[in-house]
């Protein structure tokens, strides 16, 4: 009985994907990758590109072309070794942050030839947008800028633009943006998904320097105070998906909540009456732990301040699945998929095996797709300098080069191998 019951085990927990195949033998609709009823399907990574400006830059430290660092099919090809079977391309936008809004071609070329790469890899992709109309890269590098800190900052603030979540126009051309980009690559097999923006936060920057930083962190008071305004993430988005729609019916829709999509904020996202829209996260709780520099102090399992509320807590998978009930909840309340298109913790963090077990581990359990912040570039200027999230250098913050092993990559190894799903293996439905 023991040897009978250990051969039937696999085919129990392997039976639900079996019948998700027979059934959509003839191809499958893409929004059902993201169906939680039947398990993670795209496990993966984001890759990261921006804006290169020169006089911040200098002329190789983000590569030669206008937009870096630059990728190259060796990048995918790694990737897509370790397992991995989704690219979450977090790039800048296909049109100009500053009017007159129109069509960017280098950001439409490098797009092209990323999801060529991506695809030439046998790997799926999402399309998430961290720049457009009203909108530059420097929302995410907020706080750094030289009048900021006098000290650190590395650049001046003129760089700033939070425009659009305060300006009707930029909100509409963003609509525009997507729309256009929707007709161009709504037939491209490998896009299984737009995200509309990434990590909308006009709860911190407002619409500076148009308007004046917000610094609200508490959901009530924020929409309390904004709710119903520009400011509003849940007023402007659906402005994109009704673009989006008008042009392209199938490819599923993505769509994070304020605050940098952080976890607890999205129970304040609300749905939209379209069907083929994925609701997300991005992960990075506890932060104190995640993105703690050396000396490393806190640990995980461990007791720290996890909140900032000035009073320790005890940091574990229990902690992991509180915080992570909130997906659930939201899934339960509003029939939803909910993804984590954004998650990870820096290299060095003591115990980041354990942790990154116990989070892809309640992920698998949850049933939704995830990908990893995040598989950098080898472009060597850039991937020297850079790499506090590059899990494969090792837990050594002194070392930048690839190490063989270490018991983070395996880990990460471990969850990317129950990959099954790749483009080369399946076939999708159209609408008519």
């Amino acid at each position: 009985m023991k040897g009978k019951a250990a051969f039937l085990l696999p085919i129990a927990l392997t039976l639900p994907l079996l019948l998700f195949f027979i059934v959509n033998a003839d191809g499958i609709d893409k929004f059902s990758l993201w169906d939680v009823a039947t398990g993670s399907h795209l496990r993966g990574a984001n890759i990261y590109q921006r804006r290169v400006y020169p006089d911040l830059d200098g002329p190789t430290f983000m590569g030669p072309g206008p937009i870096g660092p630059p990728y190259t099919q060796e990048d995918f090809d790694r990737l897509a070794a370790m397992g991995a079977n989704y690219v979450n391309i977090s790039c800048p936008g296909l049109f100009t942050e500053d009017p007159p809004y129109r069509l960017d071609p280098a950001a439409q070329a490098n797009l092209d030839r990323l999801l060529s790469m991506i695809a030439k890899a046998d790997m799926f992709a999402v399309i998430t947008f961290r720049t457009g109309p009203g909108r530059s890269e420097f929302w995410a590098f907020w706080g750094e800028d030289d009048e900021s800190d006098p000290d650190d900052g590395w650049f001046p603030p003129h760089y700033y633009n939070n425009r659009v979540w305060g300006d009707p126009a930029a909100q509409a051309a963003w609509a525009e943006m997507w729309r256009y980009t929707a007709a161009r690559y709504r037939d491209n097999p490998i896009v299984v998904g737009y995200d509309l923006m990434c990590e909308p936060n006009a709860n911190e920057v407002g619409s500076c320097p148009a308007g004046t930083p917000l610094d609200i962190w508490d959901p009530d008071e924020f929409y309390r105070r904004y709710g119903g305004t520009t400011y509003d993430w849940n007023a402007f988005f659906p402005q994109i998906i009704a673009a989006i729609r008008a042009i392209d019916p199938d490819t599923p829709i993505l769509v994070g909540g304020m605050a940098y999509s952080a976890v607890d904020w999205l129970s304040y996202l609300k749905p939209v009456d379209d069907p083929r829209t994925v609701y997300t996260v991005h992960q990075y709780a506890p932060m104190a732990y995640t993105h703690q520099e050396p000396p490393l102090v806190d640990t995980y399992p461990g007791r720290f301040d996890a909140d900032w509320d000035g009073l320790p807590d005890r940091v574990n998978r229990m902690w992991l699945e509180k915080l992570l009930a909130v997906v659930d909840d939201f899934m339960s309340e509003h029939h939803v998929p909910v993804a984590v298109n954004e998650y990870g913790l820096m290299r060095w963090e003591p115990n980041a095996d354990r942790f990154m077990d116990d989070e892809m581990g309640l992920f698998e359990r949850m049933g939704v797709n995830y990908a990893l912040w995040l598989w950098e570039c080898s472009w060597p200027p850039y991937a020297r300098e850079v790499d506090a999230f590059n899990f494969r250098h090792g837990p050594d913050p002194d070392n930048h080069k690839d190490v063989t092993t270490s018991a983070l990559i395996e880990v990460i190894r471990k969850y990317w191998a129950r990959n099954t799903m790749r483009p080369s293996n399946t076939s999708f439905t159209k609408s008519n």
